[in-house]
């Protein structure tokens, strides 16, 4: 799932505060292409099951309303990845992830094994331990502005293959599917 604009903005400005920190330069920092919420890892997709998982996550986007969420807080993975979080309609967002999830075993993709599903958008990797507390502690204080997720994206990313230092994987939208219908007005 992709964040609108405006939110990668928000978080460009945290970011760039955060790559200030000390430490900052041993952490590879995601660049704005690759910020987004992993719904369900596919890792490699054999292309001729493409056709049919598109149906089934048209299907599970379809099912599912558009719901309200932001960026917020963040967290770290053991001492090596550094995210930013969610804060919003997390019960729908785990609800598409589990859909999605559901589509990609369907459509045949081997997925790993299933865990709880924890929104995350990574921030920051490290191939060593690192003591991300000093980030986190940053993290933890930010609110990003409200959008509505509208979408869901399948997104590929395309590992480097220079072997040169530094180079990042290059992520590709390869479809998006419109969430179905609208919320009920409040009344």
């Amino acid at each position: 799932m992709l964040p609108p604009p405006a939110a990668v903005e928000e978080l460009a400005v945290l970011v760039e505060g955060l790559r200030t920190l000390p430490g900052a330069d041993e952490l590879r920092w995601t660049g704005r292409p690759g910020w987004h919420y992993t719904l369900a890892f596919m890792g490699e997709v054999d292309e001729a099951l493409l056709p049919e998982l598109s149906e089934r996550l048209a299907r599970a986007a379809h099912r599912t309303l558009p719901f309200p969420l932001r960026v917020h807080g963040g967290g770290r993975f053991g001492r090596r990845a550094l995210w930013a979080g969610a804060a919003g309609g997390l019960d729908d967002l785990r609800l598409l992830a589990e859909r999605s999830d559901a589509a990609a075993r369907r459509a045949g993709v081997a997925m790993e094994e299933h865990r709880r599903y924890q929104a995350h958008l990574t921030l920051a990797r490290s191939r060593v331990d690192t003591d991300l507390r000093p980030f986190v502690a940053e993290l933890e204080r930010f609110k990003g502005g409200r959008w509505e997720v509208a979408e869901l994206a399948l997104v590929r990313s395309n590992l480097p293959t220079s072997g040169l230092p530094g180079e990042a994987p290059r992520y590709e939208t390869v479809a998006t599917w419109p969430l179905g219908g609208t919320r009920p007005a409040a009344g």
